[in-house]
């Protein structure tokens, strides 16, 4: 690949820095070759020019888009000199980009309860990573009244995102897997290559885009898959509008994560602290309550279970519950059995 770019072998094997030479660093090379090729990765001629479509065919035919020699050209899997582009060899059979999911227990790498590598053409990648993650999306239901509803952990259209987003603006030029990380609290998305040179990371909130695959992002959009640059990030945060906790972007030198949030489990622990806050004033309620029935068996006597429903305007358990809780407090004494138990003031 060195030899082909016309770069010299000890062009790439120091580094000066004063009247000192050091090793330089494959990130390093990276750029050098990318400074000195003038192309994007996905516009250079690919190495491999035995390449088949099939996958990519039978997507095209799907949304009746024509997948022929002039297609080939004007999606740029042809470059100029009649040769196939490695955006080509992307979306082959032989692209040799891998995805990994791991699905591990708990919050942190220390079990792993599945892994699964896809590999061929990245549309199909795209497919069976999403459909595995999917798989793994629990749904837990809820009830709203009489309604029940099914949340999913995910959100499907964060999950989406995402992925595409993993797939679409990595940097190709390093050899590594896309990895997706599923944890009990969290899922990860890690694409190799960190944002586009220039960009920085409060940037893409404003929603400005810079696509690293310009052209594969458009084979993406023309195939419905993507519907313009620079609204993924927008729509991931919107999912998780409802919920205190938020999905995380983050970036380091060649690293670009998305993290997002366990939706249910996040939801239940925010409940759970809503609870404690208002744990005071139901045990205040509490308290009012019992006072009311105890006035209620002084003014009349006595009083029973039926009447303690009217009064609270509760149903028969809880009105049950507080009178066992006065008995055993030793502030009401029952008498008679069953529904006809009759309880005065102790």
């Amino acid at each position: 690949m060195i030899t082909c770019l016309g770069l010299k072998t000890k062009t790439l094997s120091s580094n000066r820095k004063g009247s000192s030479s050091q090793p330089m660093t494959d990130e390093g090379i990276r750029e050098m070759i990318i400074e000195n090729s003038g192309k994007f990765f996905e516009s250079s001629r690919s190495f491999n020019q035995n390449l088949t479509f099939d996958m990519l065919a039978r997507e095209m035919q799907i949304r009746n888009i024509e997948f022929n020699s002039p297609q080939k050209r004007t999606l740029k899997l042809i470059g100029e000199d009649g040769l196939y582009t490695n955006l080509a060899y992307l979306l082959s059979e032989q692209c040799e980009t891998t995805t990994k999911v791991a699905l591990f227990q708990g919050t942190d790498k220390a079990v792993f309860r599945d892994r699964k590598e896809f590999t061929g053409s990245i549309l199909k990648q795209l497919e069976e990573a999403y459909q595995y993650i999917n798989l793994n999306n629990k749904t837990k239901a809820t009830f709203s009244g009489l309604n029940r509803v099914d949340t999913r952990d995910y959100p499907e259209e964060a999950v989406r995102e995402a992925l595409l987003n993993s797939i679409v603006h990595r940097d190709y030029f390093f050899s590594g897997s896309n990895l997706i990380n599923i944890y009990d609290d969290r899922m990860e998305f890690v694409s190799l290559g960190g944002l586009v040179p220039g960009l920085e990371l409060d940037s893409i909130f404003l929603g400005v885009s810079q696509s690293r695959n310009p052209n594969l992002a458009a084979v993406f959009y023309r195939m419905r898959l993507i519907e313009s640059y620079g609204t993924g990030i927008g729509k991931i945060q919107r999912m998780y509008n409802s919920v205190e906790k938020k999905p995380k972007f983050e970036t380091a030198k060649g690293v670009f994560r998305v993290t997002l949030p366990n939706y249910n489990e996040h939801a239940v622990v925010q409940k759970v602290a809503q609870w404690q806050v208002d744990l005071p004033n139901v045990q205040m309620l509490l308290e009012k309550q019992k006072e009311m029935i105890v006035a209620y068996a002084l003014e009349n006597g006595q009083v029973t279970r039926k009447e303690v429903e009217d009064l609270l305007e509760v149903g028969s358990t809880k009105a049950f519950r507080l009178l066992k809780e006065l008995c055993d407090a030793g502030k009401l004494k029952a008498e008679g059995k069953g529904k006809l138990s009759r309880y005065v003031v102790n």
